[in-house]
């Protein structure tokens, strides 16, 4: 975060105060896309171009608690294509198709080592509210990330395309979706996924606290919360990752769903 009023001045002038358009930002270790000086959209770390550097894309991978093994990974939002590499660099049998309508932020691709489309790997350039449209079951796991320089749009945050996304999900499959937590209309958007996924929704909260993930789920029998701890382990074993405290924060937002469900409290105030 910048702090010093000269450098701030001094980053508006090069940038323009009204920019709104992606760009590559570069630090000592660090290179990320912004839309302007304060947002950083994605971050790679120069070293490891192919791991997660923000916090909240690693609390999206535990999708993996509840689908381990996808076949076809749809992500809606390229930026920097963080979740696109990772996906493509952890899962070597899944197939990963990126949707991103701002043919600004593809022609950035290389700045951020995202490898070229292939068999496995592919970047659609499309308007995902309409690729969504009429969708068949074509994913086993669909990411949620498309942002725009105000935020997110409202064609990507309805209750259709919640619903257009769930259909386009295979039985076992699951969406994941980043929300911001200042955002004034979190509580409508996770009522909205909740309602597309009949009710099998969880969300926990990334380490930096700035961003919700909200999984919803299309299976019948979902693990038990015993169960999601033995993967959480088996997961950073192999990967790395501490999804345990995500665990613990879907199983807590769980319980008290629960609680206040059982006192006849309207759902819209456990956002």
């Amino acid at each position: 975060m910048l702090t010093d009023y000269t450098t701030m001045q001094k980053v508006i002038e090069e940038w323009g105060a009204f920019r709104h358009e992606p760009a590559v930002y570069e630090e000592q270790h660090i290179r990320s896309l912004q839309f302007d000086p304060f947002a950083v959209q994605s971050s790679m770390r120069k070293g490891a171009p192919f791991e997660l550097d923000l916090s909240y894309t690693r609390a999206m991978m535990a999708f993996q608690l509840f689908r381990s093994d996808p076949k076809d990974i749809l992500i809606v939002g390229l930026g920097g294509g963080s979740l696109s590499k990772y996906c493509y660099d952890k899962f070597p049998t899944a197939r990963i198709t990126t949707v991103e309508i701002d043919e600004r932020v593809i022609a950035l691709r290389e700045d951020f080592y995202i490898p070229k489309d292939s068999d496995r790997f592919r970047i659609v350039h499309a308007d995902a509210e309409h690729y969504m449209l009429n969708a068949e079951p074509i994913a086993d796991v669909i990411l949620l990330d498309g942002f725009d320089t105000f935020g997110l749009p409202a064609g990507l945050s309805n209750q259709r395309f919640y619903k257009n996304c769930y259909v386009a999900l295979r039985d076992q499959g699951v969406i994941v979706a980043n929300l911001l937590n200042n955002d004034f209309q979190i509580r409508t958007y996770l009522q909205r996924i909740r309602t597309s996924c009949h009710g099998q929704m969880y969300r926990t909260i990334a380490w930096s606290g700035g961003n919700t993930i909200a999984f919803g789920v299309k299976q019948n029998d979902i693990p038990k919360w015993e169960d999601f701890y033995v993967r959480a382990k088996s997961i950073k074993a192999t990967t790395g990752l501490n999804l345990t405290r995500h665990v613990r924060r879907m199983q807590q937002n769980y319980d008290k769903l629960l609680s206040i469900r059982n006192r006849g409290v309207t759902e819209s105030v456990l956002q």
